[in-house]
């Protein structure tokens, strides 16, 4: 159940899933140019790059919107098999590894970002800045961990352990390595 949109979760969203849209547009674009070039016989050269910079920032922007939507992949079944009171310690534990992942990433990013503008480093083909290319990484990472905040605003429910979850069979480790034996007549 998703409660009302905050301002919040406006500006992330925008900030994610319009800008990795944009990213996916230019892919599509610069890809579709670099193979009617190299059919034309006059090939670009700067379209590999450009594919290859816009896919980093469609995949870091995705990271954030995922953390938004909660649709980020979770092992859920170990947690199930443990005991309700430890269970409940699994929002905490996904919202801390999360944000220091995040902030790991972020100060990263920043200290990249920092060498890139310090050396004044250019891409290859292109005429930009390396700086704007790897802004992405600590940009990102501080949507995300805002994200993170805002789902366990409103999705919370996507985030913990669900009743269903719960009550999953138990499946041991002969059921799903060994073969099943056949029946003898």
């Amino acid at each position: 159940m998703v409660k009302n949109s905050s301002l919040l979760n406006k500006i992330i969203k925008g900030m994610t899933d319009v800008v990795a849209g944009v990213a996916v547009f230019g892919v599509l674009v610069v890809v579709l140019l670099q193979v009617a070039s190299r059919l034309l016989g006059v090939p670009v050269s700067w379209t590999e790059e450009a594919t290859r910079y816009l896919f980093v920032w469609m995949i870091f922007l995705g990271l954030a919107a995922g953390f938004r939507t909660v649709e980020t992949a979770r092992v859920v079944v170990f947690l199930a098999m443990l005991p309700r009171a430890v269970q409940r310690l699994s929002v905490p534990i996904y919202v801390t590894t999360s944000v220091i992942f995040f902030v790991l990433t972020g100060w990263t990013g920043y200290q990249l970002v920092k060498q890139q503008f310090m050396m004044n480093e250019t891409a290859a083909t292109l005429i930009v800045p390396m700086w704007v290319i790897g802004i992405i990484m600590p940009l990102s990472s501080v949507l995300a961990v805002l994200a993170i905040f805002e789902s366990l605003r409103t999705r919370r429910d996507l985030i913990e352990i669900s009743d269903s979850a719960q009550g999953m069979p138990e499946i041991t480790l002969a059921e799903t390595v060994l073969p099943k034996p056949e029946k003898q007549p």
